[in-house]
């Protein structure tokens, strides 16, 4: 596509469809979005609301592998793959596999480190025009540990985060001056890392207010409208089908829609499988509410200050996008969350979800062109949808209306056909 573009449909009012729309009408685009249930109605609700780009990591590693393969025989374990006959989800597990391994990992890694570096840029520049909610600083963004020997798993990846060209800034510290820092840390917590520079919102908040913005420039939100089917006209365009509102022909549509990226993807050469990795969330009340957000990484369990409640967030659980809430799962989170938090009352809990994050076999997200030269797919992200929504947002926005695919999403080719060299990358960061 280049400059011709004038008016583009955005399937999915999450925080990647939003950011994409915003950024297109940011460059002259008359923009229509559209949804089949509502703004930040996916996992864009109930997600920890982290903005962490020097953890933001590639899912598959061979420690998630070893989890994994717990998980088999234990649904307890932080991550799960039920006994299931899906043949989908079948290739989705053997593809995983395979790129578990330390040399693909970092690789993927120096994939992600020039788009990590400009992710908080880009909430900048929303700020700067527009976009009327908070964003936080981080401090301190406290990793907790009951077993003082635990901290290094976390500190190796810090050395294979800057092996590959990132850096995290980082300080080890012990249980009682986490304690010191935390008050919110029980007496079980014997060390804990505190990371600098990240930063933290309110998901529902920030996504209601980039939606507001979105209108406020003019770009019409339909929500309760299915997209039924898209048709590339050649020349003539694309024509979108709808239930409801906002169906019709376009220059170029972007697909958005999360863990049902394929459903509509698919049809235009996406192969790569979109997995629904649920992720199950509630709020609970504490009587000291922590100064900024707390991990506990042996349990891969997040926990942030939202308001006058405490989000508690973990779990990825490869099932259906659809399936119901398991309670087991909110049991598992709340067992491995009592020991290591002082005053919260994790039985009276309130927002009891799950969402389903879209994660990709390699651990990469789908950003860009697709067989047709009219639609354009954003998503696959993982964990990392709210961190790097506005810059893919705002890079997928360039190259719709330039024709030229910028650097940085080289490696995110939805097709997986273009060449990239890491080492180009992280060099042109200055690294």
């Amino acid at each position: 596509m280049s400059g011709s573009v004038r008016r583009v449909a955005v399937v999915g009012a999450g925080m990647v469809g939003l950011a994409t729309a915003w950024f297109l009408r940011e460059r002259g685009v008359e923009v229509t979005v559209l949804d089949r249930k509502g703004v930040a109605a996916g996992a864009s609700w109930g997600n920890a609301g982290w903005l962490t780009p020097a953890i933001a990591t590639p899912l598959p590693e061979p420690a998630v592998l070893r989890y994994g393969m717990r998980a088999v025989l234990s649904a307890n374990s932080p991550v799960y793959v039920p006994p299931t006959l899906d043949p989908r989800l079948a290739r989705f597990v053997a593809g995983f596999v395979r790129h578990s391994t330390d040399s693909r990992w970092e690789k993927a890694m120096q994939a992600l480190i020039p788009v990590n570096a400009r992710s908080l840029d880009a909430f900048d520049h929303l700020a700067a025009h527009g976009v009327a909610a908070e964003v936080l600083e981080a401090e301190p963004f406290v990793a907790a540990y009951d077993r003082a020997g635990d901290v290094q798993v976390l500190l190796d990846e810090f050395v294979s985060i800057e092996k590959a060209g990132g850096k995290v800034e980082h300080e080890l510290i012990g249980g009682d001056e986490a304690r010191r820092r935390e008050p919110a840390l029980s007496d079980a917590v014997q060390a804990a890392i505190i990371i600098h520079g990240q930063r933290y919102l309110r998901p529902v908040e920030y996504v209601d207010a980039l939606a507001e913005a979105v209108r406020a420039q003019g770009t019409p939100i339909h929500v309760g409208t299915e997209v039924l089917g898209i048709e590339d006209l050649g020349s003539g365009g694309v024509r979108v089908q709808t239930s409801g509102e906002g169906g019709g022909t376009y220059d170029a549509v972007v697909v958005a829609t999360g863990a049902w990226l394929g459903d509509l993807a698919s049809q235009f050469g996406v192969r790569q499988v979109v997995q629904a990795g649920r992720g199950y969330s509630f709020s609970v009340p504490t009587e000291h509410m922590p100064a900024g957000p707390l991990y506990f990484p042996a349990a891969r369990v997040a926990l942030t200050p939202l308001g006058d409640r405490l989000r508690v967030a973990g779990m990825m659980e490869f099932r259906r996008a659809d399936a119901a809430l398991d309670p087991r799962r909110i049991t598992a989170i709340v067992e491995a969350t009592r020991p290591l938090l002082r005053g919260a009352d994790l039985d009276d809990r309130q927002d009891e979800w799950v969402g389903s994050r879209p994660v990709t076999c390699d651990g990469l997200p789908l950003i860009g062109g697709t067989e047709s030269e009219r639609v354009f797919v954003a998503g696959g992200h993982g964990m990392w949808g709210i961190t790097l929504g506005p810059i893919t947002g705002q890079l997928l926005a360039e190259q719709i209306t330039t024709g030229q695919t910028p650097s940085e999403l080289a490696p995110f080719d939805p097709l997986r056909r273009l060449s990239w060299a890491p080492s180009r990358l992280t060099a042109a960061r200055g690294r």
